[in-house]
């Protein structure tokens, strides 16, 4: 079956495409030129369903989409939805590193979890949306290690493994990730 990743995200597709492997074939959106989604949604939720339902009508395939972020204790959740564009619209993953860890400058707790919620469309309207939900918690460090990963990867630490998520070889993170229990999960729904 041929599905089009709701994104123009290359380490996204990167990711799945190595999740999904021989599971079924995955293009991505940029393939077909289909502009990034508008994310008006409130929740993870939300955004995912409409990131897939854009992707499914402008390409007639079915959809997977999802919708990520880090939750950060000390900020109250934030940046949450935000998360991607934590310093507005055009951000790089520097810029947000940098602002969140200024905001995180002198706090004692500095728990996080990044979140992802995985939605699945047979087709554009699909009112029976399969939506799967994963998350990895760790700690926000006071600077970056590890150059793998994007986003907020080199800041965000796993204590049980003694590292950054920018310091795991790719096929680890695509066995703990928050995406990757996000899909383990959306696959035991398509059973």
């Amino acid at each position: 079956m041929r599905y089009i990743l709701a994104s123009n995200n290359d380490h996204k597709l990167e990711e799945f495409r190595a999740l999904t492997s021989t599971l079924f074939e995955l293009v991505g959106q940029q393939q077909f030129n289909i502009p990034s989604a508008e994310e008006t949604g409130l929740t993870f939720v939300e955004n995912a369903l409409i990131k897939a339902r854009h992707a499914s009508k402008l390409s007639g395939l079915p959809a997977i989409a999802d919708d990520s972020g880090l939750e950060v204790d000390a900020l109250g959740g934030r940046p949450g939805i935000y998360s991607a564009r934590f310093t507005g619209d055009a951000a790089t993953d520097g810029d947000n590193v940098s602002k969140l860890l200024a905001e995180m400058s002198g706090e004692e707790t500095r728990n996080a979890r990044f979140q992802c919620i995985i939605v699945l469309l047979k087709h554009e309207l699909d009112p029976t949306p399969l939506i799967a939900h994963g998350t990895l918690a760790g700690e926000i460090l006071t600077e970056p290690r590890g150059q793998a990963g994007f986003g907020y990867d080199p800041v965000f630490y796993l204590p049980n493994l003694n590292k950054t998520v920018a310091e795991l070889p790719a096929q680890e993170k695509n066995e703990i990730s928050h995406r990757a229990r996000a899909f383990h999960q959306l696959l035991s729904l398509l059973e």
